[in-house]
């Protein structure tokens, strides 16, 4: 299954993203998880310490010069548009609580979107990653589809939108439904985040009246706390929020 998941910065999309994948690792699938946000937070929410130094694809100069035949900031000249990158997962990934992770990092020049060596080999990467790997995988997105193009979201089974109750998040999430519908993913679940009442569920049920709203997660105390002491989201969630994840899953399979 492969699974991205996407929403505004700030409304839980790691924790969503971290929380899904080590309840899979949990349950005896091979995981992977890629951290597509250049506001990588997913590495803190499966668990990892504060001193585990994970280096970021982008930063691989060395590799993504090797195999793209380009050297990185020399723009202009001729690169190879489809890298070697099936074996990328195998080296780089690093293994946080039964999860292999791959952070991708940010491109320094010229935007997410550059026809750059950095941009092209990541591109080539999500692409294996989504059509021609066997694992699950769970990507936590940016605000946004910057990583996937046409080809890729034809291997995508589901996008998961992560919104809190507010309006920027519900109008990401409709620019991110757009967008994904452009390219051709058209399978969508909601989870509605940090809900505190009611009237939470209400606005975002209204805010997105033409979309199942599939999960109502509670602001979570044991969430941030376990954040703190440098546990996985999972660490800290109740019995009750545990069963919101669950069910999450159970409404991708």
């Amino acid at each position: 299954m492969k699974i991205a998941i996407s929403g505004k910065g700030g409304v839980g999309k790691s924790t969503v993203a971290a929380s899904i994948a080590l309840l899979l690792a949990k349950r005896g699938q091979r995981v992977l998880a890629l951290d597509a946000d250049p506001d990588a937070n997913l590495a803190a929410a499966l668990g990892a310490s504060s001193s585990m130094e994970i280096t970021p694809i982008s930063a691989e100069i060395a590799l993504i010069e090797e195999r793209t035949g380009a050297k990185v900031n020399e723009y202009g000249k001729v690169f190879k548009l489809n890298p070697e990158v099936g074996d990328v997962a195998g080296k780089l990934s690093v293994n946080i609580n039964g999860v292999e992770l791959l952070k991708l990092g940010a491109i320094k020049k010229g935007g997410g979107g550059c026809a750059c060596p950095e941009s092209t080999f990541i591109k080539a990467l999500v692409n294996d990653l989504v059509l021609y790997k066997n694992e699950t995988l769970v990507m936590d997105m940016e605000a946004g589809i910057e990583h996937l193009g046409r080809a890729t979201a034809f291997g995508v089974d589901v996008m998961i939108i992560v919104v809190e109750p507010g309006q920027r998040a519900i109008e990401c999430a409709e620019t991110v439904i757009r967008m994904s519908r452009e390219i051709g993913l058209n399978r969508f679940v909601i989870v509605g985040n940090k809900v505190t009442s009611e009237t939470d569920k209400k606005y975002i049920t209204e805010a997105l009246t033409n979309h199942e709203i599939t999960a109502f997660m509670p602001f979570s105390e044991g969430i941030r706390t376990a954040d703190r002491d440098g546990k996985s989201a999972l660490d800290g969630m109740n019995e009750e929020e545990l069963s919101v994840i669950e069910n999450i899953i159970s409404s991708l399979v």
